[in-house]
């Protein structure tokens, strides 16, 4: 059975094997060799599915825990970092929930690639390399611009997962299928979380804007001074 050609032009599908200009793929250490990286048994998966169609979804699926890892080590940045009036509590807490769930989707991949009888990527430095998003560069900058990047990494990784999910049914891996589009819902409600988060309307802006039409981004209109409701 072919690959997809299409496939291959986003995913790392001619990237299987020793490679020794991949980060921990050379080793120094006496160790009883089994099973190259990013390769699938021949035989004793014990999963029905022909050899090509393991490999393949194999190496889709640890580009994916690829990407995952990435993102979770700019989740704990970021949550590390959070601070302002938002930042602090609320949105320190909804990180950690977004952290502890990529970790969940982590395992959940890296399972499935073993089944299949792959080896998943385990390198942290390989697995930044075979990820198609990017950690941010080091350093500290605003809070918007912490969680406008992850939106981006969530959105990437949302669109790669559905051109697996297409590629699996083409290939009747249903097994694949069901694992990540349990991961896909979950992913599009952790990217609708930070939307939400970046939305333009606020609690903190202070009161100024409810005395003037003037900077009132959502425009409420005019608040009279004497309505104690207000």
């Amino acid at each position: 059975m072919e690959t997809n050609q299409n496939i291959g032009n986003t995913f790392n599908m001619n990237k299987s094997g020793f490679n020794p200009n991949m980060p921990g793929h050379t080793s120094n250490h006496d160790m009883i060799f089994r099973q190259e990286p990013r390769t699938v048994k021949k035989e004793g998966s014990g999963i029905e599915l022909p050899y090509e169609v393991r490999k393949e979804m194999a190496l889709m699926l640890d580009d994916h825990q690829c990407a995952l890892n990435v993102t979770l080590h700019q989740y704990n940045k970021h949550h590390w970092l959070t601070e302002g009036a938002e930042s602090f509590l609320s949105l320190h807490h909804l990180l950690e929930e977004h952290r502890n769930k990529t970790l969940e989707h982590i395992d959940k991949i890296g399972e499935r690639v073993a089944r299949l009888g792959g080896v998943p990527t385990a390198h942290l430095v390989a697995q930044h390399e075979l990820s198609y998003i990017k950690h941010e560069v080091e350093g500290r900058y605003t809070m918007r611009d912490f969680i406008r990047n992850d939106l981006e990494h969530e959105l990437k990784i949302q669109e790669m997962l559905r051109k697996q999910i297409i590629r699996a049914h083409e290939l009747n891996d249903y097994g694949t299928v069901e694992v990540l589009e349990e991961i896909l819902l979950d992913r599009e409600d952790l990217g609708y979380h930070l939307y939400s988060v970046l939305e333009d309307d606020t609690l903190v802006r202070g009161m100024e804007h409810l005395l003037s039409r003037n900077g009132n981004i959502a425009d409420v209109g005019y608040v009279k001074p004497s309505n104690k409701l207000e």
